[in-house]
């Protein structure tokens, strides 16, 4: 029999540990800040153009941010682009609206994988790239990861990385900075530290100036603000390097045009190779997640296995990849800490939406999260209801435009003519959504008697309001059936007046 007093130990303790959980994951989201009676379709409030690109940002304080606790920057890389290496205090999605190109990131501690051989750094020398006065040390860097349209890459607090367009058009990005989350123990504000340049701040609006902050210097990356002496004696370089480094009078801005090609090593990949080896990386997770979970270490090796190799992006750009689909209506692709494990660390998740023309996504919450939705493509007539009932958004979401749907505010969704594509950034590793229509709906849960009690109507108008729509979240709207019998009796009519 087991004994009372370690029985009662354990229950302390399992109770003190999901206390603590509990307040650690609710500490970095800021309460009394969404007191929101009416919502907006919101433009970028401010432009800053670099040498090879453009960044806009959203006003981090307006109250649609703040009440979710995030930040948005819309990017664009021109070819041969090269966003310079930086990081944030806070985690942050990135989506890759089009385009393709190269991810490089920094994880403290872990091995630079990539490293060019020694038989090619002798060629390149008897080319004319000889030694120098000192000596010419094989390149090696942390591994590349390639990027296409449709990924969602996620990034940790703290984590420097840098991004090229190696290919023929822009990329397009768009990010989205959780500020609420308990990595970040600065402030309220998106913060960006660049380790190289001289970059304006992406989130500062005009003519305004964060509490405390000084007058910009020449330079405005993190090395800035030391001594160029200083940085010569811990680099063990001259002077005139370490000047370089603060990148005083550099007027290229975030973005930089790099000369010829950016030379750095990767494995040749095509796009079938580089699918199949995001599949291999995914059953490789999952493999270790299984043995993580059956209590086994499989082949993992600690440190190298947990951190350096994690998969930090997902493809959710693919039709094939639906999780929810109606033929001729569209679908919607999710990514979340099942599919992507690293989002468990970053309490992220993401959601991709593509309606046709008419098409509905029927009335819905998130349960367990805030929704932040960046129109990609078309328009759509979108509502948004309170807990008070009140209409707090109804107009059209555009293409370029962002609305914040609050945690538990109902939302549904109807494309215009043009049709309508989104990506949806949620403050949860695993969002749930509850319809409030269709096969999967709330309603439908419901008896019967309740749903004939509560709305006064009789049993079978009750059936007919659970049973009538079997579509799951996305179907055909009324509006779009009563168009298309309109249009077939106009084209008969025609058809008899013809003849």
């Amino acid at each position: 029999m087991a004994n009372p007093l370690f029985l009662s130990l354990s229950l302390c303790l399992l109770f003190l540990f999901n206390g603590c959980l509990a307040q650690t994951r609710q500490q970095g989201r800021q309460f009394g800040q969404c007191q929101l009676d009416k919502l907006d379709a919101l433009e970028p409030t401010n432009r800053i153009d670099a040498e090879a690109g453009s960044i806009e940002a959203w006003d981090p304080n307006d109250q649609q941010f703040r009440c979710a606790g995030v930040a948005v920057v819309r990017r664009t890389i021109e070819p041969r682009g090269l966003l310079l290496p930086h990081y944030h205090n806070a985690p942050q999605l990135v989506y890759i609206v089009r385009g393709r190109g190269l991810l490089g990131t920094v994880l403290p501690g872990c091995p630079e994988t990539f490293q060019e051989s020694h038989h090619q750094s002798q060629q390149q020398q008897q080319q004319g790239q000889s030694e120098s006065e000192s000596f010419r040390q094989q390149d090696r860097h942390q591994k590349i990861r390639n990027f296409r349209e449709g990924d969602i890459i996620a990034l940790p607090a703290g984590v420097a990385h840098w991004a090229y367009n190696d290919g023929d058009s822009p990329v397009v990005t768009v990010s989205l900075h959780d500020i609420g989350n308990s990595d970040n123990q600065l402030d309220e504000q998106p913060r960006s530290f660049f380790l190289a340049g001289n970059p304006e701040d992406e989130f500062r609006q005009q003519d305004q100036q964060r509490p405390g902050q000084q007058q910009q210097g020449e330079g405005n990356n993190v090395f800035s603000g030391f001594d160029a002496e200083f940085l010569a004696d811990a680099f063990n370089v001259n002077e005139d390097t370490a000047r370089k480094l603060q990148g005083n009078n550099d007027n290229r801005r975030h973005i930089v045009r790099v000369e010829g090609d950016l030379q750095v090593l990767r494995p040749p990949m095509s796009r079938e190779e580089s699918e199949r080896e995001e599949s291999e990386e995914r059953e490789s997770e999952r493999e270790r997640e299984r043995q993580r979970q059956q209590g086994g270490r499989g082949r993992e090796n600690g440190f190298e296995e947990t951190i350096c190799t994690l998969r930090l992006r997902e493809n959710i750009g693919r039709r094939s990849r639906a999780d929810i689909y109606t033929e001729q209506v569209g679908r919607i692709n999710t990514v979340n800490s099942n599919t992507l494990p690293v989002l468990r660390w970053l309490q992220l998740s993401a959601e991709r939406g593509d309606l046709n023309r008419d098409a509905l996504y029927v009335p819905h919450w998130n349960q367990n999260a805030h929704s932040v939705v960046y129109a990609i493509r078309g328009r759509a007539r979108v509502q948004v209801v309170d807990d008070n009932g009140n209409t707090v958004f109804d107009d059209e979401l555009r293409q370029g435009q962002v609305l914040t749907i609050p945690q538990n505010f109902v939302v549904a969704k109807r494309a215009e003519s043009d049709g309508f594509e989104w990506v949806a950034f949620k403050t949860n590793d695993n969002a749930v959504i509850n319809p409030l229509a269709g096969r999967t709906s709330a309603l439908r849960a419901l008896p019967d008697d309740v749903l004939a009690n509560a709305f006064q109507i009789s049993r079978e108008e009750a059936r007919r309001l659970k049973y009538n729509r079997q579509e799951t979240s996305l179907g055909r709207s009324s509006r779009s059936r009563s168009s298309s019998e309109r249009r077939r009796r106009s084209e008969s009519e025609g058809r008899r007046g013809e003849a």
